[in-house]
């Protein structure tokens, strides 16, 4: 891996970084009538930031601030995909947070810096700098759960998220902790080394391994670390469930890579942590769909349906070869496409003074809008991996990457739950196809919003017909990144 001097792999950081500070200069001139500006430069701020990472782009992964931050296909792709995602939640909250006097720089600014520690997440090679980037992301969406100040239901959910995030970021702080004083390294490279030629004491080791899965499990949503889950989706303001529901998702199978695979992966070591996530997925399958059958609030079905596909995530990441990391990084990109569309489709109906979070405010939806009801029934049967949708076959690599690797039983195990999975999924596709609307309120988005959901749910349709570029994609970004 070369050494570079120059800041070149870290231009897009610093320009984001630079970007937030004119929009704070900014923001402070303008009155309530012109915050269009602000959300103008955001939207510049993560524009520019994609150039330049598609700029600076390199199939050879260089590194720089003394072996710190380190720029490799995979993080290009998935800090493309993040700005992506977060300008994409940008242009579907814009009624919405205007409606609720959320439309502030504060909320913008939260993000970039949200946007900036997951930049900073996914390059990481150095233990420091895998926290910093996630303690600026953590910190972050703590307070935009929170921005909805008169709302106590918004109020209890960020005091949960933050107190819970700062049990996980203690259990994780103090893994780290361990893995340097048995190796006495903190570069992920050089923790590899140390690892791979006995150079570590293996009792430390595992229980560093304890903790740090721990950590981990928390921050995807995890069973049995995911009681954060349901109450901070439900409490939130909808735009924000659906940041925290899309980009952050991308960073955190970085930081899984980045530790599990690239920092813990030696031989000795991969079969402890394999049993573990073995453990979680099952659990995350089981409780995530089941509990989903219960749900009579959307967001709440939603955050139930997360963890079933962490679960899944998970199922790729132990594996343990290439073929299911490459299916694991597809199916995360598959997820937060369809979580994009499911959210942006609530925040469609979602109007002054009410919240289409109920599964009844769907009802009847092909009666008021067809075009929007058939958007919606793409999404669903994605989510529940019914073909041709591109959940489906992300579902399938994955199950593929696990039977190869040996464990049937764990397929079988997954397919079951996905099967009752669908339940809840279709259930959402029976009420707006097969009952008569309880709103009858007209549906008239802005013409960007419209677009963009549009293209959103027919990408679900494309890449279930042709998902073979962005398999190949991820596959590649892999292979030439590990």
């Amino acid at each position: 891996m070369p050494y570079i001097t120059p800041l070149l792999p870290a231009y897009p950081e610093v320009f984001l970084l630079v970007m937030v500070c004119v929009i704070l200069v900014v923001d402070l001139f303008l009155s309530d009538d012109h915050r269009i500006v602000t959300y103008a430069l955001t939207q510049l701020a993560l524009a520019g930031a994609l150039v330049l990472t598609y700029v600076t782009a390199s199939a050879e992964p260089v590194t720089t601030f003394s072996g710190m931050f380190v720029d490799d296909l995979m993080s290009d792709v998935l800090k493309l995909l993040t700005y992506i995602g977060v300008a994409t939640m940008l242009v579907y909250s814009r009624a919405y947070i205007a409606a609720r006097g959320l439309y502030r720089g504060e909320f913008f600014v939260l993000v970039l810096f949200a946007t900036l520690g997951m930049m900073v997440m996914i390059s990481a090679s150095h233990l420091l700098t895998l926290y910093l980037g996630l303690e600026l992301l953590s910190l972050s969406l703590y307070s935009m759960v929170a921005l909805q100040r008169d709302s106590p239901v918004a109020t209890e959910a960020a005091m949960k998220y933050f107190v819970l995030g700062a049990l996980a970021s203690g259990m994780l702080l103090y893994g780290m902790s361990m893995l340097y004083g048995a190796t006495g390294t903190l570069g992920i490279a050089q923790l590899a080394d140390t690892i791979f030629y006995g150079g570590a004491r293996d009792v430390v080791l595992v229980f560093a391994l304890v903790f740090i899965v721990a950590g981990l499990g928390f921050k995807i949503g995890a069973v049995p670390f995911h009681m954060w889950v349901p109450d901070v989706y439900h409490g939130a303001p909808t735009a924000v469930t659906l940041f925290i529901g899309s980009a952050p998702k991308l960073a955190a199978f970085a930081f899984i890579m980045r530790l599990l695979v690239q920092g813990l992966g030696a031989e000795q070591l991969v079969g402890e942590w394999q049993q573990m996530l073995i453990v979680m997925a099952v659990l995350s399958l089981a409780i995530g769909n089941v509990t989903a059958i219960a749900q009579t609030n959307l967001k709440r079905m939603l955050a139930y349906s997360t963890i079933g596909h962490m679960g899944y995530l998970l199922l790729g990441i132990l594996s343990g070869n290439l073929t299911g990391y490459g299916a694991g990084m597809f199916y995360v990109v598959v997820y937060v496409l369809m979580n994009l569309g499911t959210f942006g489709m609530i925040l469609l109906l979602s109007r002054s003074g009410f919240e289409a979070e109920n599964l009844e405010d769907f009802k009847g939806l092909n009666q008021r809008s067809p075009w929007y009801a058939f958007l919606m029934l793409l999404l669903m049967f994605s989510m529940a991996g019914v073909p041709p949708t591109v959940g489906f076959y992300a579902k399938l690599t994955v199950l593929q990457a696990v039977i190869n690797a040996g464990y049937v039983w764990l397929a079988v195990v997954a397919v079951l739950f996905s099967l009752v999975g669908a339940f809840y999924y279709l259930r959402l596709v029976r009420l707006m196809y097969f009952d008569a609307p309880a709103d009858t309120a007209p549906i008239a988005p802005r013409g960007d919003f419209r677009i963009l959901i549009s293209l959103n749910g027919l990408a679900v349709l494309l890449f279930g017909i042709l998902p073979e570029p962005l398999l190949a994609l991820c596959l590649y970004s892999i292979q030439v990144s590990l």
